[in-house]
C-alpha cells in the first residue's frame, strides 16, 4: 500500500521532481531507485532511447540530494496519479495507474546513477586501460618478430609471443563482441576478431596480431577523446558548491546543502568562496569570476542590485545576496543539462553513418563469403593454400573483410561532434547536440531581435526632468519608492540609478499595480502614480503635457504624476560594444541580417543604420516573427534566429536553427534554442560559427578519409593485388587519423 506518511517541504520537493519526470516520459512506467546502493531501475514499454533517458535522469537525480531520498525511512505523498511504496531494502518505488495485466510486459532497465567525478575517472581508467593493453599488444608483437626472424628459436615461442599480442590486442573487442552477441547484434568487433582469427587459421599471426594492435589502438585513442570531452564538461559540474552560508533572522549564518535553498532566502558568500546559486546582491560590493559561466576571464563588478549566477567567484568582498532561483534552476546547472544531453543528440550525418551497424557487418560477412566462392570455384584460386604465384581464395577473403569493416567511418562524426561540444562549454558557447554545430554553419540569413540582443537589454537612466523644474529629486524619490515594489527592468533600472544617488526611498502605507499602465502607491507626502503618458494624460495635470514632447528618439520615458507634481524619467538602452563588428564580419561572409523588432520604426532604424544591418522589420507581434523566418524559410534560405525574450521564443522554434542570448535570456528562450551563448556578448556568434564551421570541414574531412580507404582497398582487394598487412595497416590507419583529425578541435583558438 502507498505510504500516507506526510510530508515535509524538503522531501515534496524531490518527490515532486521524481513525479514530474516520469508523468512527463511516455514510454517509462515505474522507477525504482535506491540510494543506499547507489541502484536506479525504470521499467519500459516499446522502444526508448536509453541514452537520452540517462541523460534526463541524471539531471533529475543530481536536484534529488540522496540525503532527502532517506528521511528516516518516511515516504511523502507524491502526484495523485502515482502509486509510491517503501520497499524492506529502502528502496523507493513510483508507479503509474495501469491494468493488472500491464506489468507483465514491462522491461527493467538498470540505470546509472550520477557520479560526475566518478564517471569522468571511469573514462580516464578506461582508455589508459586500453593504452596499456595496446603496449602489451604491441611488446609482444615486436618480440615475436624479431624473435621469428632474427634468432633460431623453438617455433613456438614466437608464436606463443604473437598469441599473448592477440589476447591483450582483442581482450577489449571480445568483451564487447559477447555483450552484443547476447543481444543479438553484430558490430565492428565481431568482423576484427573474426579477420584475427581467419588470419592465424592461414598461419598469418603477424597480420593477425597487426590487426588488433591497430585497432586497440584506435579504441583507446577513441576513450582518449570521450575522456577529455567529460574532462572538459566535468569542469563545469565541479563549479557548483554544495553548501550555503545561510542568514538567520538573528543576524547568525547556518550552512545547508544548495538543494534546500528557497527563493527568498539571503546567503552570505565570503571572499574566494562560489556563490551558491543565482540571486541578487542585496548588501555589498565585489568582482566576481564567471569564467566557468561564460568564459571571459575579466572579473565582473557586483554592487547591490547586480545579478549573481551560481558556481562563478566571489573574489574580494563580502555580500549577502538573495536567492531568486533553485539550484536545480540556476545558470550553471541548466548549462550542465544541455552540455548531458547534447552529448547523446545525433547530427543528421551522424545519423548517416549509424546505419552501419548490424545489418552493414551482415551484408559484408555476405559479400565476403560470396567472394569466397568465387574466387575458389569461379576462378579456381585454391581455397586455403597460398602459391608462388598468388594467395589463397580465403586469404583473399580476409583482406576484403579488413577493408570493408566501418570501423574509421563509425567514428568520423561523433568524435568531431563530442570535441566540438566540448570546445564550446569551455567557451561559453552551448550546442544542444550534433545538427545545432552542422546546422549553424549553414545559415545563409541571420535574423535579430533588438532588445537584449543588439542593445544591452538594460535601459540605464539618462536624465530626470520635473514640472516645474527644480523637482529632480523629488520626482526621482517617487519613482525609486513605487518602482522598488516591482519586478519589471525599468523599475530595477531606476532604483538602481536612485540607489547610486543616494536617494533614500519613502515607505508605502498603500500600493497597487495597474495592468498596462504603471504603478500606484501612498506615501507620507501623499498619493503617487509611476508609469505610462497616458497616467497623466487622463488626470487634471493633463494639461502639461501640452507643452513636453515626446521622448527623443530610442528613449523611454516613466512618467511620474503627484498632488503637487509632475516629471518624468528617461531611459536609454545602449547599443552592444560589439554588435556592428559582428555584423560586418557576417556581410563579409556573405550572410544577410534581418533586424526583428517589436518596437518601434523609428527607433528600430536609428539602431539599423548605426550597425549596420541589412533589412529592419518593426512593430512586429511574436507572431509577425514567426511569419518572418517562415517567409524566409519558403524562400529557400537557412534562417538563424537570435533572441532573449519570451517573446523570441516561438520565432526561435520556427528558425532552421536558434541561437539565445546569455545566461540572462528567459527560460523559454534557454528551452526553444539549439546554441546558447551563455556570455553576454554578440562576438560569441561568431566563435559559434566558427567552430561550428570548422567541425564541420572536420567531419566531411573524416568521411571522405574513412569512405575513401574503404572503397579504394576493397575495390583493389577485388584483384588480389592487396596484401592482408596493407589492408589492415590502412584500414586500422584511417580510424588512427579520423579520431586524431577530430581530436584537433579541442585545441582550436576562439
Amino acid at each position: 500500500m502507498p505510504d500516507s506518511t506526510p510530508a515535509s517541504p524538503d522531501s515534496s520537493t524531490w518527490m515532486t521532481a521524481l513525479a514530474d519526470f516520469l508523468m512527463e516520459e511516455p514510454a517509462i512506467e515505474s522507477i525504482r531507485l535506491n540510494p543506499e546502493s547507489k541502484r536506479v531501475e525504470m521499467a519500459t514499454l516499446g522502444q526508448v532511447d536509453g541514452e537520452l533517458l540517462q541523460a534526463k535522469l541524471s539531471e533529475v537525480l543530481r536536484a534529488v540530494d540522496a540525503k532527502w531520498l532517506k528521511q528516516n525511512g518516511q515516504v511523502p505523498p507524491g502526484n495523485a496519479m502515482l502509486e509510491v511504496k517503501q520497499k524492506e531494502d529502502g528502496a523507493l518505488v513510483l508507479e503509474k495507474p495501469s491494468c493488472l495485466t500491464a506489468p507483465k510486459f514491462w522491461k527493467w532497465r538498470d540505470f546509472a546513477w550520477p557520479e560526475p567525478d566518478e564517471m569522468e575517472k571511469e573514462s580516464e581508467d578506461e582508455w589508459r586501460m586500453l593504452a596499456m593493453q595496446a603496449g602489451l599488444c604491441a611488446v609482444t608483437l615486436v618480440a615475436g618478430y624479431i624473435t621469428e626472424r632474427f634468432f633460431s628459436t623453438p617455433a613456438w615461442l614466437p608464436k606463443s609471443l604473437f598469441a599473448i599480442s592477440l589476447i591483450s590486442g582483442g581482450w577489449d573487442a571480445a568483451k564487447d563482441t559477447w555483450e552484443n552477441l547476447r543481444e543479438g547484434r553484430l558490430d565492428v568487433h565481431f568482423l576484427m576478431l573474426a579477420v584475427a582469427t581467419g588470419a592465424v587459421s592461414i598461419g598469418a599471426w603477424e597480420e593477425g596480431a597487426l590487426l588488433l594492435f591497430l585497432f586497440s589502438t584506435s579504441g583507446a585513442l577513441e576513450h582518449f577523446v570521450m575522456f577529455r570531452t567529460h574532462r572538459e564538461i566535468n569542469a563545469l559540474t565541479k563549479a557548483a558548491p554544495k553548501f550555503a552560508h545561510v542568514l538567520l533572522p538573528d543576524g547568525t549564518t547556518a550552512d545547508r546543502g544548495v538543494q534546500t535553498l528557497k527563493v527568498g532566502d539571503v546567503i552570505v558568500v565570503k571572499p574566494d568562496e562560489l556563490f551558491a546559486v543565482d540571486g541578487t546582491v542585496i548588501e555589498g560590493s565585489t568582482a566576481a569570476d564567471e569564467s566557468t559561466l561564460t568564459g571571459e576571464a575579466v572579473p565582473i563588478a557586483k554592487e547591490t542590485g547586480a545579478p549573481i549566477y551560481g558556481g562563478t567567484l566571489n573574489q574580494w568582498g563580502l555580500v549577502q545576496v538573495r536567492v531568486d532561483r533553485l539550484a536545480t534552476q540556476s545558470a550553471l546547472a541548466k548549462i550542465i543539462t544541455m552540455i548531458e544531453t547534447a552529448q547523446h543528440l545525433r547530427a543528421p550525418s551522424q545519423r548517416f553513418t549509424d546505419r552501419f551497424g548490424t545489418r552493414y557487418t551482415i551484408l559484408t560477412l555476405g559479400v565476403v563469403a560470396v567472394m569466397f566462392f568465387v574466387w575458389w570455384l569461379g576462378f579456381g584460386i585454391p581455397p586455403l593454400e597460398n602459391t608462388a604465384a598468388s594467395k589463397s581464395s580465403f586469404y583473399r577473403a580476409m583482406t576484403l573483410l579488413v577493408v570493408m569493416s566501418p570501423c574509421a567511418l563509425v567514428l568520423s562524426i561523433p568524435s568531431a561532434i563530442l570535441a566540438a561540444i566540448a570546445w564550446g562549454a569551455r567557451r561559453g558557447v552551448l550546442f544542444r547536440g550534433g545538427a545545432a554545430i552542422e546546422k549553424l554553419a549553414e545559415v545563409d540569413v541571420i535574423a535579430m531581435d533588438k532588445t537584449g540582443t543588439l542593445t544591452e537589454g538594460e535601459l540605464k537612466v539618462t536624465k530626470i526632468e520635473s514640472f516645474p523644474a527644480g523637482r529632480e529629486q523629488d520626482v526621482l524619490r517617487i519613482a525609486a519608492s513605487l518602482e522598488a515594489n516591482s519586478n519589471h527592468p525599468i523599475a530595477r533600472s531606476i532604483t538602481q540609478f536612485a540607489q547610486a544617488q543616494g536617494i533614500v526611498v519613502e515607505k508605502l502605507a498603500e500600493f497597487q499595480s495597474i495592468t498596462g499602465q504603471g504603478l500606484r502607491g501612498r506615501t507620507e507626502g501623499g498619493l503617487s502614480y509611476v508609469g505610462r503618458r497616458e497616467l497623466v494624460k487622463d488626470s487634471a495635470l493633463g494639461e502639461v503635457l501640452a507643452g513636453v514632447p515626446d521622448a527623443p528618439l530610442g528613449f523611454s520615458e516613466v512618467w511620474v504624476l503627484h498632488e503637487q507634481i509632475v516629471g518624468r524619467v528617461l531611459l536609454k538602452d545602449e547599443i552592444r560594444a560589439g554588435s556592428r563588428g559582428v555584423l560586418e564580419k557576417l556581410a563579409a561572409e556573405g550572410v544577410r541580417t534581418i533586424m526583428l523588432t517589436g518596437d518601434r520604426r523609428a527607433a528600430a532604424i536609428e539602431v539599423g543604420e548605426k550597425l549596420g544591418i541589412s533589412e529592419v522589420r518593426a512593430g512586429l507581434h511574436p507572431e509577425d516573427k514567426v511569419a518572418a523566418i517562415r517567409e524566409l524559410t519558403l524562400a529557400g534560405h537557412k534562417v538563424a534566429m537570435i533572441g532573449d525574450g519570451v517573446n523570441d521564443a516561438p520565432s526561435l522554434a520556427a528558425a532552421y536553427v536558434s541561437v539565445a542570448m546569455g545566461a540572462r535570456g528567459s527560460d523559454a528562450a534557454l528551452e526553444q534554442s539549439d546554441v546558447v551563448l551563455m556570455q553576454d556578448k554578440i562576438e560569441k556568434l561568431l566563435s559559434a560559427r566558427r567552430i561550428s564551421q570548422r567541425a564541420r570541414r572536420i567531419i566531411q574531412q573524416n568521411l571522405i578519409i574513412s569512405l575513401g580507404s574503404v572503397v579504394v582497398m576493397a575495390v583493389a582487394s577485388l584483384f588480389g593485388i592487396v596484401p592482408l598487412t596493407l589492408g589492415v595497416l590502412t584500414h586500422e590507419g584511417s580510424t588512427v587519423v579520423v579520431c586524431l583529425n577530430s581530436l584537433r578541435l579541442l585545441f582550436e583558438k576562439e
